[in-house]
């Protein structure tokens, strides 16, 4: 059997992870065991909507539980004392100066799995992220992205 790839959370993203967990192992199996029950009680199943939906947001909740598990078990953590300011490395904030736009944006650099571009929690495999990574403050990275090559100058690493 083939080796599970490592999930690289944060610990904030390890913790969110495992609250996503409780709450769907507590809080929405109960709801949903609850919703089958009552369409259950409406009679013929055959031609119940309401027992079909349920049961279809049983499975995506069991679906959910079974990933989050799994990557709970091949998560490695980034811990506090591993992040190196002096250059761009997973769990690092990123404040890069968009030379286009004149604008300062702040990004995390997290696994994939973590990913949130409109949070600005940039994945290190994302083309951007890539070029960040292993770089110092004051160096500028480029980025092509379809509108052409966009240019960021690192200001702080934290």
């Amino acid at each position: 059997m083939a080796e599970e790839k490592k999930i690289i959370l944060t610990s904030d993203g390890m913790t969110k992870l495992k609250d996503e967990l409780e709450n769907l192992k507590v809080v929405r199996r109960k709801e949903v065991a609850a919703k089958i029950k009552e369409a259950r009680a409406q009679g013929d199943l055959s031609e119940n909507a309401e027992y079909d939906a349920a049961k279809e947001e049983q499975a995506e909740i069991e679906s959910r539980i079974a990933t989050i598990e799994k990557m709970i078990r091949n998560a490695e953590v980034i811990g506090e004392d591993e992040l190196n300011t002096g250059r761009v490395n997973l769990g690092n904030k990123v404040t890069v100066l968009d030379e286009e736009f004149d604008e300062e944006l702040t990004y995390t650099i997290v696994g994939p799995a973590e990913a949130d571009p409109a949070d600005f929690k940039l994945s290190n495999e994302s083309p951007l992220g890539q070029a960040l990574m292993g770089r110092s403050i004051g160096d500028v990275v480029e980025n092509n992205a379809p509108d052409g090559i966009l240019k960021f100058k690192i200001l702080d690493i934290q």
